[in-house]
């Protein structure tokens, strides 16, 4: 079976344009994780590169499928030169790990949390998980792989997180929408939640 991460990256080119800085992160007993970097008109998008290389496993199953199973790489977009962005090159890559390493099914609607601010003074630890299919388009696969999904990733703020929680992603996906919230903002304040 061809190797699928030349073909996921290839999509990233076509869709982003050329990377202009990369960085590779491995944790032990997992797979080297990418991050490529692209620039274009004031947004820095910041793109894994590793994830997809296998199927993700529902962490209940007895047994690993190593052909089947959903495939997916994270995509995040901000305002370029605003932040220290760069330093979110390490969190990104432990998110993209995490279905390797905990056995999570990363899907539209989750949360991920790094426990930590995203790069240096971000009031960012976590982001939701947001459908794929805008920026990036689906890379179909030969039978019988699951396509790779690029998900993007929406930066979250402590509260905006916990009350995701409550509430749901949807019900957080449109009070940012009616508020006119600026989520490629990398110092933005979180949105009102009362």
């Amino acid at each position: 079976m061809a190797d699928v991460l030349p073909l996921v990256e290839a999509r990233l080119r076509t869709a982003l344009g050329e990377p202009d800085a990369r960085a590779a992160v491995t944790f032990l007993g997992t797979d080297r994780i990418e991050v490529l970097r692209f620039q274009e008109a004031g947004i820095v998008r910041y793109a894994s590169l590793g994830m997809s290389a296998h199927p993700m496993t529902d962490p209940t199953a007895v047994v690993a499928d190593p052909v089947k199973g959903p495939r997916a790489e994270l995509v995040l977009s901000l305002r370029a030169g605003l932040a220290e962005t760069d330093k979110v090159l390490r969190p990104l890559a432990v998110l993209a790990a995490s279905p390797q390493v905990e056995g999570l099914v990363v899907a539209p609607g989750a949360s991920l949390d790094v426990g930590e601010a995203l790069w240096p003074g971000a009031p960012f630890t976590s982001v939701l998980v947001a459908e794929p299919g805008g920026l990036v388009e689906d890379l179909e696969l030969d039978e019988p792989l699951d396509p790779v999904r690029f998900l993007p990733l929406l930066p979250m703020t402590p509260n905006e997180a916990a009350w995701k929680r409550v509430q749901g992603a949807q019900a957080l996906q449109e009070r940012w929408l009616s508020s006119g919230t600026d989520l490629r903002d990398p110092s933005r304040k979180s949105v009102p939640l009362e």
